[in-house]
């Protein structure tokens, strides 16, 4: 994996060294802060390809500080997750509208954090078209659209590929069938939400030749999610 820079703004001592561990242990190279002034300073030595930001600081909060990022010129490319314990919708429709990339809610596992950083990085083409996605004894190789389990390559169709990369890169969320038809299909293309019912059914056909049919679960009222868990 080519060298990416994450760029951690966290004020609490022992979630910021959690998270410049984990991204360690990923490939990533780390630089933290525990408030805007100090990143502030990090960035005009190094330019970070992401910004992991909590919601709260002391000082300026994160929100208001990815509100600047973003209109200002200099960094309003860089791609800013945030990560709070705030998980009402309309705080996260607030941290998506001044342009946030993504949004993870507190408590969140260290394999979720990584996977979405990723999928942030390949959406806003700092990743390349690279990597691979592990879950569920399940991989999943971008760069050669291929999907493995142990040995075995599964034979999915290119919109099956693009629905297994969503749900494996946002494990154990669940999404309604419009939610996914945004995200795997996009807004400009008008199908019918039944679609991604039809598709649903051929990944499980062909997962369950390889006893994997639980992870893509459906959650009544509500549509669909991919988790390891039951």
């Amino acid at each position: 994996m080519m060298e990416i820079n994450v760029l951690v703004v966290e004020d609490e001592e022992a979630i910021r060294e959690m998270l410049t561990m984990v991204l360690g242990q990923s490939g990533f190279t780390v630089h933290a802060a525990a408030d805007v002034q100090i990143a502030t300073s990090m960035m005009e030595e190094k330019t970070p390809d992401l910004i992991l930001l909590d919601w709260m600081l002391p000082g300026i909060s994160g929100v208001e500080w990815a509100r600047r990022l973003k209109k200002g010129e200099t960094y309003s490319e860089i791609p800013i997750i945030l990560v709070t314990a705030r998980g009402e919708e309309e705080d996260k429709v607030r941290g998506l509208d001044v342009g946030a990339d993504d949004y993870i809610t507190k408590p969140f596992s260290p394999r979720e954090m990584i996977a979405r950083i990723r999928a942030v990085l390949r959406r806003t083409g700092k990743f390349g078209k690279g990597g691979k996605i592990e879950l569920g004894g399940m991989a999943l190789d971008i760069e050669q659209h291929r999907v493995t389990i142990g040995e075995a390559e599964l034979a999915v169709s290119p919109t099956e590929f693009r629905l297994l990369e969503f749900f494996m890169t946002h494990p154990g969320r669940v999404y309604s069938r419009t939610q996914l038809l945004d995200q795997v299909w996009g807004r400009s293309t008008y199908i019918e939400e039944r679609t991604v019912d039809v598709h649903i059914r051929r990944l499980r056909k062909i997962l369950i030749g390889h006893k994997r049919e639980e992870l893509i679960q459906t959650v009544r009222g509500f549509g669909y999610r991919f988790s390891e868990s039951s």
